[in-house]
């Protein structure tokens, strides 16, 4: 599993917001992600190539399901 900083909505960031000033803290909101294992050779490639490409390395995840 890996996770990363969230993708939030404006509202959803403001309703944080809030409970930071409540809280008097700062607040963070991660996303979980499974890392997927089952890439075609040809997807292996295409992946590879742009790695090579950016200069990067890339993961393959899909988001964890189940979030509320």
């Amino acid at each position: 599993m890996l996770s990363s900083l969230s993708k939030l909505t404006p509202e959803q960031i403001a309703e944080i917001r809030s409970l930071e000033q409540k809280l008097g803290k700062t607040l963070l909101s991660f996303t979980g992600y499974d890392v997927v294992d089952d890439l075609s050779a040809e997807d292996l490639t295409l992946l590879r190539a742009l790695e090579e490409k950016l200069g990067t390395m890339l993961i393959a995840v899909r988001e964890i399901s189940g979030k509320s």
